[in-house]
């Protein structure tokens, strides 16, 4: 039996060798736990393996990486209704192997013309939660819409006919419900019933919710979904459905008008750049704040040996929260809508900068964030969200990252459309110093304007190692992104860990205030008691974040889903 058991271990280790070394064989590590999806011809990861699927196909039938993002969107927002979306906004990082670069495609939400900087505050002064989060009047202009269908158009392939053909199958087939989405509508139940359109659309007879393997069919979703078939963004526009936007628009308080819808406008922007450790990173600009700092933090980390330091340490751990801290500092006074305010991108993602702000870290002690205000980057100067990542056979790659910013937005749905709306107005600054629904605290950089878009946390990011694609990876999780897509990255690229490894290790947040580190499960106590000795006030958290992420390597792709959100999935495609 022991000479069976030898025999094994040592065919074990003598394949994973050969598979290690010999580049026409995918690297499978047998001594691992963790064993990402392994292809070839193209991979779609996202949160709902179903829309992965969708995606797939249309590589398989010839699409390249826009296209099935396009597709794998739209079928999103039919079957991941708490964040994908047709009445919300996002952010798409698309790398072009036939154009040779990267572009940012800003599909945010703008504020209505009719937005204040004050139409949050009630008549003390004081920040309104409701107003803010759970009406109309927190709805920014979608830009989910236009913003697919300029991507497809300028970057894909494939006809829009084409590519929403599917999200229109399962929205009027209709899908089986997983346990997640019958949890989520079970818990969600009082918010999303308080509104009748809503209750019509996602609940059955006397609001009571589907129950897990049911099929659940939305056909006023169809309908809408049909209307941008025939009649492309103009439908959502300036179409029919604009029309049934605006008139409940005007029943009930909300401030999108048929002339903001008509003048919304997708921004294609120049991405941010950095090197850590001679790999390229590429991320989002403002809007989103995502790019920039995880850019300042990867400067400010480079320095240091973190594989020495051991994933999970005490000492690794207090490097990284310390560093987290000055970058949401920076983050709270200097970002916003670069459309509407100077941001010093230049200087924030300056590694002198970066080091001038190592100079205030203690390896050894905490640094209490009421000492910690934002630094001076001007010298240097010379917030349910859902992602998912593609990559096909050609070497083109999306990040995407889109949102409604609550789990289902502001919980209303548009009469006769089966279209949520974004409770997005909550991620401005309503009032100087005040935090948001995540605890993010700004000023006046994203203080509320008529068609600004407000700050987003969203990071969509493409790592490229010898010029060529090398990691895609982004996340929902709010404020809790970009130490979301930060700690993937550092796993990858300091800890060796393969990328489902990477992907389900335990995560540390801290975003300045509130001053507290917040830690998943799976850290050990002795590192939790170092940390407290240090000065840290440690709080347990729940799950943080939901990446969905692919490495290309020796002509292979591996991909992981976060098993932190059931039915997510990666799909491979054969060549």
């Amino acid at each position: 039996m022991i000479k069976k058991i030898s025999t094994y271990l040592f065919f074990l280790l003598f394949v994973s060798s050969v598979g290690a070394k010999n580049q026409d064989l995918p690297i499978i590590d047998y001594s691992s736990i963790t064993h990402p999806e392994i292809g070839t011809g193209g991979m779609v990861v996202s949160q709902r393996k179903v829309a992965s699927e969708v995606g797939a196909k249309i590589l398989r039938e010839g699409g390249n990486a826009v296209d099935a993002a396009v597709a794998t969107a739209l079928a999103l927002a039919v079957v991941l209704p708490r964040a994908g979306n047709l009445g919300g906004g996002g952010f798409m990082l698309i790398y072009s192997e036939e154009l040779k670069k990267t572009v940012a495609i800003d599909y945010r939400e703008m504020a209505p013309l009719q937005a204040s900087r004050d139409m949050f505050l009630d008549s003390n002064g004081n920040y309104d939660r409701k107003k803010a989060q759970f009406s109309l009047l927190s709805a920014g202009v979608p830009g989910t819409v236009a913003g697919l269908h300029y991507a497809l158009k300028k970057y894909g392939t494939l006809s829009w006919e084409v590519v929403i053909d599917p999200a229109i199958t399962l929205a009027e087939d209709g899908f089986v419900v997983p346990h997640d989405l019958s949890s989520v509508l079970s818990n969600y139940r009082n918010r999303l019933t308080a509104n009748a359109a809503t209750a019509r659309t996602y609940y059955k007879r006397n609001k009571v919710p589907y129950e897990a393997g049911e099929i659940i069919k939305l056909p006023d979703l169809a309908w809408s979904l049909k209307e941008l078939k025939k009649q492309g963004p103009a439908a959502f526009y300036k179409g029919k459905i604009a029309e049934k936007i605006v008139a409940e628009m005007e029943r009930n308080g909300g401030l999108i008008t048929s002339e903001d819808l008509a003048n919304y406008k997708v921004k294609e922007r120049v991405p941010v750049k950095g090197i850590y450790k001679g790999y390229e990173i590429v991320s989002m600009p403002p809007s989103s704040s995502g790019g920039v700092h995880l850019i300042q933090m990867l400067n400010m980390l480079e320095p240091f040996s973190l594989k020495e330091m051991g994933f999970g340490s005490a000492q690794s751990i207090h490097l990284m929260s310390e560093v987290m801290k000055r970058a949401y500092a920076d983050r709270s006074r200097y970002l916003g809508d670069t459309d509407f305010v100077s941001v010093p991108l230049i200087g924030l993602t300056n590694k002198e900068y970066a080091k001038a702000l190592l100079k205030e870290i203690s390896l050894t002690e905490v640094t209490s964030s009421e000492d910690i205000s934002n630094g001076n980057p001007l010298p240097y100067e010379s917030p349910d969200t859902t992602h998912f990542s593609v990559m096909d056979g050609k070497g083109n790659v999306v990040a995407n990252t889109y949102t409604l910013n609550f789990s289902y937005g502001s919980g209303i749905v548009i009469p006769g459309t089966g279209i949520l709306m974004n409770n997005e107005m909550d991620d401005f600054s309503s009032k100087k110093g005040v935090p948001n629904a995540y605890g993010l605290v700004g000023f006046e950089a994203n203080e509320i304007k008529a068609q600004k878009r407000p700050l987003s946390s969203m990071t969509p990011t493409i790592v490229f190692k010898n010029q060529k694609p090398y990691l895609v990876l982004g996340s929902p999780g709010g404020s809790r992104i970009i130490t979301t897509v930060l700690q993937v990255v550092i796993n990858v690229l300091e800890h060796d860990m393969n990328i489902k490894q990477a992907v389900i290790s335990p995560r540390i947040h801290h975003q300045w205030l509130p001053d507290v580190l917040l830690m998943e499960e799976g850290f050990s106590s002795d590192t939790i008691d170092l940390l407290k000795e240090k000065g840290h006030t440690i709080r347990p958290s729940r799950t943080m974040g939901s990446v969905q992420a692919i490495i290309s390597k020796d002509n292979y792709l591996y991909g992981a889903a976060d098993p932190r959100r059931p039915e997510a999935g990666a799909v491979v495609v054969s060549p």
